[in-house]
């Protein structure tokens, strides 16, 4: 199975120093805070954890702390795109671009393929 990581490898660089030790990070992508208000942050995907990172307003793909810690087992979608791509982690709503769309659902994929992944059209082969 291949990664998915969007942004370039000095962002992921920096995303490891608030990552637990040896964690594989598997997908990162940006996003904005809906509440308790608007900020941006980057969500890192990793093996074991999914981590929501602060950033500051200056420099958004700079992260600067840790906003949550969720265990692997968390689903990060289903994305709602009724007016703006929206997906709810933990009690966290936040919006992303159209462009991670499928970076959120090949990580929740991994957890449940069979939500995630359209049906077999020819089971009996």
């Amino acid at each position: 199975m291949t990664t998915e990581v969007p942004l370039s490898g000095e962002v992921r660089e920096r995303c490891r120093g608030f990552l637990p030790a040896g964690a594989e990070l598997r997908y990162l992508f940006p996003a904005i805070t809906l509440n308790p208000g608007m900020a941006p942050v980057l969500v890192a995907v990793t093996s074991r954890t999914v981590t929501i990172l602060t950033c500051s307003f200056l420099r958004r793909n700079r992260p600067n702390g840790v906003l949550a810690h969720y265990p692997r087992t968390i689903q990060l979608g289903p994305v709602d795109i009724r007016t703006t791509a929206t997906i709810e982690i933990g009690s966290t709503m936040l919006e992303i671009e159209d462009e991670y769309i499928p970076v959120v659902r090949c990580a929740d994929a991994e957890i449940d393929e069979t939500t995630f992944l359209p049906p077999d059209p020819l089971p009996d082969l």
